[in-house]
């Protein structure tokens, strides 16, 4: 089977047991950068001197079939630098194959960047998305934002410190001043900082220069009110196509902001 392994974000004690099992007993292991891995096993004092092949974005459309093949006659550990494999990290073309060719694929749960910044960015964390590393061109970057305009789900996007002020900039022209967002930097590391605050405000901070690993988290966009009587009609059209009245006066109102007893009534209303 292929075995997704999350490695620590940056506290080393953060690996699970599990993970320290499995490397000991690992016969191949699947990394994106060889020498990481090399300097995790010796960190971590593990004694197993497995098969270590290098998979990486450069290469692992041409090599995710070649590891599946090994996969079918013995574990292969797929590990990324850091937190769980696949995540803006190599590993989905592995699992893309495996789950074509019908091999196994389980993992080996532990550090995320990407949850442990939500969990403590002080944002909203029922409803999320993921939305990877921010475009480094202007264009593409501005393109990006503008699509997640109305997004109402707290978003989390991975940047370079070098980046960070500029991403920030970008996204105070394309949502305003505003929106809330916080800079987590250096997880679980000795020099962990997260700052919180308006876009302007976190923009104007990020100026005097961001250092170490950065994840950002965007306060989503406030739910947009359509006129009450296009959201009634929304109503009647889900009546038609076989919804109950009180599911749809439920489901409009979720997503344009108007009281669902109002919605329902005046659906009713309007059937009479």
């Amino acid at each position: 089977m292929i075995i997704l392994a999350a490695t620590p974000i940056g506290n080393l004690a953060d690996a699970s047991t599990r993970l320290v099992e499995a490397l000991e007993e690992a016969q191949t292991i699947a990394a994106e950068d060889t020498r990481t891995t090399q300097r995790l096993l010796a960190a971590l004092g593990i004694t197993n001197r497995p098969r270590v092949i290098a998979l990486h974005d450069h290469n692992e459309k041409d090599r995710a079939d070649d590891v599946v093949e090994i996969a079918r006659h013995g574990d292969v550990l797929l590990l990324s630098d850091a937190g769980m494999p696949t995540v803006s990290d190599p590993g989905y073309g592995v699992v893309a194959a495996a789950a074509a060719a019908g091999v196994t694929v389980t993992a080996i749960p532990g550090p995320s960047a990407v949850v442990t910044a939500l969990a403590v960015s002080g944002l909203p964390t029922d409803r999320f998305t993921f939305e990877g590393f921010v475009p480094r061109k202007p264009g593409e970057r501005a393109r990006m934002l503008a699509a997640l305009d109305a997004e109402p789900r707290t978003m989390v996007f991975f940047e370079s410190p070098s980046r960070t002020a500029t991403t920030l900039h970008a996204m105070v022209e394309a949502f305003g001043p505003d929106r809330r967002v916080a800079v987590c930097r250096e997880l679980t590391k000795l020099h962990e900082q997260v700052v919180r605050g308006s876009l302007s405000e976190v923009a104007s901070w990020a100026d005097d220069g961001v250092r170490g690993e950065v994840v950002l988290v965007l306060a989503g966009a406030h739910r947009r009110a359509s006129p009450f009587a296009e959201a009634v009609t929304q109503v009647g059209a889900l009546v038609a196509e076989g919804v109950r009245l009180k599911d749809a006066a439920g489901e409009v109102a979720e997503a344009t902001g108007h009281s669902r007893r109002d919605l329902y009534q005046a659906a009713l209303a309007a059937r009479k």
